[in-house]
């Protein structure tokens, strides 16, 4: 276990994970969510291990934490742009796209059905690490029906020996997991909901209308008209009726279900 609340211990224990995690071990890292246990994304066995001290099968995989949003491509394809607008919005951050995987990556998360959940957390350790590594298989620092680990004491009590190095970077900022988005279909459908609202993820897909009356043209002043224009005739004022104004708001929001614990 590698205390990294100073700046000589986080780069002692990011030392010892990287080691850990290109020979194909398992490591437990804070987030910016939860604690997650994780390894190489592209080790079949090191992903086999992480679902085994979890006791979770392959019908669960896990998600994969990258460094960069620049990573997403090389894992995913056809991302919809509003997406992308997601990712522009909250990464690094608590949130999951749920993306079609490239077809050539060699990896074998488990049970995909031909998708990769991806997510960049906000949290120096956690990018420290990645960093050095690229792409992990994380999910979180628990049992399976236990309660997500918020600091590395309660991963340890749960994972034990299973896990090669711990990173204590103390309790983490938040007791929420990440929400789910899946990007896979041509709207968007929240899976999980989580650190990200409702509320923020309609904010970016589905922004309110710009304000008209504002757009609108000032009435003219009669100060301002051409001097030199002949008078008008006297007329019959004529009051009309007043044209109603409407106001509506199409309802947009998607279904959303929870499923099983997953970052």
């Amino acid at each position: 276990m590698y205390d990294c609340t100073t700046e000589s211990g986080r780069a002692e224990g990011i030392a010892a994970a990287v080691e850990v995690v290109r020979d194909g071990g398992v490591v437990v890292l804070p987030t910016d969510t939860v604690y997650g246990i994780g390894a190489d994304a592209f080790s079949p066995e090191a992903v086999a291990s992480v679902l085994a001290a979890k006791g979770r099968g392959r019908e669960m995989p896990p998600p994969v934490l990258v460094p960069s949003v620049r990573t997403v491509d090389g894992l995913a394809t056809d991302v919809p742009e509003w997406a992308r607008d997601l990712i522009r919005e909250f990464w690094p951050g608590p949130l999951t796209l749920v993306l079609k995987a490239q077809s050539s990556l060699m990896w074998d998360l488990g049970d995909t059905n031909g998708t990769v959940a991806v997510r960049m957390p906000k949290d120096d350790t956690a990018l420290a690490l990645l960093g050095e590594v690229g792409p992990m298989a994380v999910t979180s620092a628990n049992l399976t029906g236990r309660p997500p680990a918020t600091t590395v004491t309660d991963a340890a009590a749960q994972l034990g020996a299973a896990v090669a190095v711990y990173l204590d970077a103390g309790p983490t900022t938040s007791t929420e997991v990440s929400t789910i988005v899946d990007c896979t279909s041509e709207v968007p459908v929240v899976l999980r909901a989580g650190a990200v609202t409702q509320e923020q993820l309609d904010a970016v897909l589905h922004p309110e209308p710009a304000d008209t009356e504002a757009d609108a043209p000032a009435d003219t002043d009669p100060a301002d008209t051409d001097s030199d224009a002949p008078e008008p005739e006297p007329t019959q004022a004529l009051e009309l009726p007043a044209d109603p104004a409407s106001d509506s708001t199409p309802d947009n929001t998607p279904d959303s279900s929870t499923p099983g614990e997953t970052r």
